[in-house]
């Protein structure tokens, strides 16, 4: 039998966690690219408010600033001040109650020394720094004060040095003395170039590593983790009052009771400031809570703010060439948690796979835009839609039937549900045996995804003109996006099930135009008067006599009578309400197409009594018909309406 270790999951993607859901997303992005955003703003719209299960980029940073906001709402930096003064009182009050019951001169000298103490906490400390404290308790109170400071001091240049310095000794305040010196000695001999600095970081490492638990592996990278530090240490001091700052930068010299620890973090900080200028120096945060923070928490909030606000930047990807890998996912899990880091990775991870799979390409502007491949998906989801509304109105399933009706085309394809094709033997019995011989010793099983079907197609030609009103009442009434699903689901069926249809795309508004359909679905609405329907209806006649031999279709899908005709020289004149002519020349359209065979279907959207007299004469005079759909319902009349001339 195997033996099977599990352990703790720590790092990297989840892999229970499902696959990102490209489908879901080019959907998204489709429908805002559709809707006239481009697919860059799409994608990062997508980005910004992430996709089912994953939350968004706009979410990540709302959570960032509401965390930053509470922090200095709940906090304030004068923790170690109030400490300091707390051991101050209690050291005093100790020792006069100890020189209290002795009567002799000495007690009386040193009650008066008590009582003549300055007011200000940290000139009190400097001035008992000297005195001979008769209270063990008051001595050892005084003496928690100096190591609060030392310890104080030195957490806001070294993350983690407080805990390292609980109950230091004597000989372990000389040896972080000893640390700084050599490390003032080591940034010394960097800032003036001498060629055996690396050899110094060398021994400085081996002698003093244990200090530096990130283990830095060169001088700059020392420099780097300790000027973040100190720069956010100045920030602190920066945000606290002109007396705080005062106060705090007298205490810090009675640090373990010995100023040189002081002078050499002075030092230390002179150095950091002039090899690492770019840091953040100068800048403040406002604190206004009730909880005080000590020195070391202070320094570590003001880092943390630092770190927030580059989130932020990371997340907003506002800047020139973002990407959502440059965001820090360690940072963000310290911030926010592990599960803001596994959505961000997910999100990286969508749209990467959006790149990598060919969904998305870049145009030779440099924009991007949406790929062939992605404009067939789009197409495809569009048909579905279409399809399971045809299917609720019917209770059928017209994709089994469209196109599999007629001769063999000489190809084959994947089975998928409905198909009622015959199976392409020989390739299904292939897919099998490259699946299966491998791996079974010589047996071949057959499976569904084995299966090919023949593909078959009627003979039928068709000459389809999908002419769409694209004016700005398209726009205004929220009738943009069905509109442009429903070329795709025209598009995406005769591509794929009647490909020997000639199909053609005419848009109209001032002017009408021919469009492949990747310019149709990115198409911006703009504002521009006139619906010429006269002119696609040329385009179309002209589409129509190039296919002689086929099965004409002329499609129209508009919102408002024709306002607008082609004049001889090129120009399109328009008017409202439409001139005699307007209409005139538009009805002579509509019957040299009924002269080729063609009748006009019109799918009329909204509800004006001039459009629907008009349409009406259209329908009489070329022996179509005419279709109110609501909006939903737009694709699947269309649809249907091609099927059903294919089939006269």
């Amino acid at each position: 039998m195997s033996n099977f270790a599990y352990r703790p999951w720590h790092d990297g993607p989840d892999p229970l966690a499902p696959p990102v859901d490209l489908r879901a997303a080019l959907d998204q992005i489709g429908r805002d690219v559709m809707d006239g955003s481009s697919p860059r703003a799409a994608l990062e719209e997508l980005l910004r408010q992430g996709v089912r299960g994953t939350r968004g980029l706009d979410d990540m940073t709302r959570r960032l600033w509401q965390q930053r906001a509470r922090m200095q709402r709940r906090h304030r930096l004068d923790g170690t001040l109030q400490e300091v003064r707390r051991l101050l009182d209690e050291a005093l009050e100790a020792e006069r109650r100890h020189l209290f019951p002795d009567p002799s001169d000495d007690a009386r000298f040193r009650e008066a020394q008590l009582d003549a103490l300055p007011s200000g906490t940290a000139a009190a400390v400097r001035e008992l720094a000297n005195y001979d404290w008769q209270s063990t308790q008051a001595r050892e109170a005084y003496q928690k004060i100096q190591d609060l400071l030392g310890q104080e001091l030195m957490e806001s240049r070294f993350r983690g040095m407080k805990q390292a310095l609980q109950n230091a000794t004597p000989q372990d305040v000389e040896r972080v003395r000893e640390m700084m010196s050599d490390l003032n000695d080591l940034l010394a001999s960097h800032a003036r170039g001498d060629a055996d600095t690396h050899q110094r970081f060398e021994e400085f490492m081996r002698k003093h590593g244990e200090f530096f638990p990130e283990n830095p592996r060169n001088v700059e990278e020392l420099i780097d983790a300790l000027a973040a530090r100190a720069a956010a240490a100045q920030r602190m001091m920066n945000s606290m009052s002109a007396e705080q700052r005062a106060e705090l930068s007298s205490l810090i010299q009675q640090a373990f009771g010995d100023p040189r620890l002081a002078n050499e973090v002075s030092k230390l900080d002179a150095h950091l400031q002039a090899l690492r200028p770019g840091e953040d120096w100068t800048s403040s945060g406002r604190f206004r809570g009730q909880n005080p923070y000590g020195m070391g928490e202070g320094v570590q909030a003001m880092q943390d703010l630092a770190e927030m606000d580059a989130l932020a930047e990371q997340l907003g990807q506002a800047y020139p060439g973002a990407r959502l890998e440059d965001i820090d996912l360690e940072a963000l899990e310290r911030q926010l948690g592990p599960e803001a880091a596994v959505d961000a990775r997910r999100l990286s991870e969508l749209e990467r796979a959006l790149r990598d799979q060919g969904l998305l390409e870049r145009a030779a502007d440099g924009s991007l835009r949406l790929s062939p491949k992605a404009m067939r998906r789009l197409g495809e989801t569009a048909l579905k839609d279409v399809v399971k509304s045809l299917s609720s109105r019917r209770g059928e399933r017209d994709t089994a039937r469209a196109g599999a009706a007629g001769e063999p085309t000489g190809s084959s394809r994947p089975w998928q549900f409905g198909d009622t094709e015959p199976w392409e033997v020989s390739r299904t019995v292939r897919n099998a045996v490259l699946r299966t011989a491998s791996s079974s010793g010589g047996t071949v099983t057959l499976d569904v995804k084995d299966v090919e079907v023949i593909e078959t197609e009627q003979r039928a030609r068709a000459a389809v003109a999908l002419c769409v009103d694209t004016s700005w009442s398209m726009v205004q009434d929220g009738r943009w996006l069905p509109m442009k699903r429903t070329a795709l689901a025209l598009h995406h069926l005769v591509k794929t099930r009647f490909r020997g249809d000639a199909l053609e795309l005419i848009t109209f508004g001032r002017h009408a135009s021919k469009v492949d359909i990747a310019e149709l679905t990115a198409l911006e609405g703009v504002w521009e008067q006139g619906t010429n329907l006269h002119h696609a209806l040329l385009l179309a006649g002209r589409h129509i006599r190039r296919h002689p031999d086929a099965q004409p279709v002329v499609i129209v899908v508009t919102d408002g009578e024709p306002t607008a005709h082609l004049e001889t020289d090129g120009e399109a004149e328009f008017n409202y309400p439409p001139l005699p002519r307007t209409l005139r020349l538009t009805l002579a359209e509509v019957d040299r197409l009924a002269r080729l065979g063609a009748s006009v279907s019109v799918f009329m959207l909204g509800e004006d009594e001039r459009l629907k007299a008009f349409v009406d004469i259209m329908a009489r005079r070329s022996g179509g018909r005419v279709v109110a759909p609501d909006l939903d319902g737009l694709g699947a009349a269309v649809v249907s309406d091609y099927l059903r001339n294919r089939q006269r």
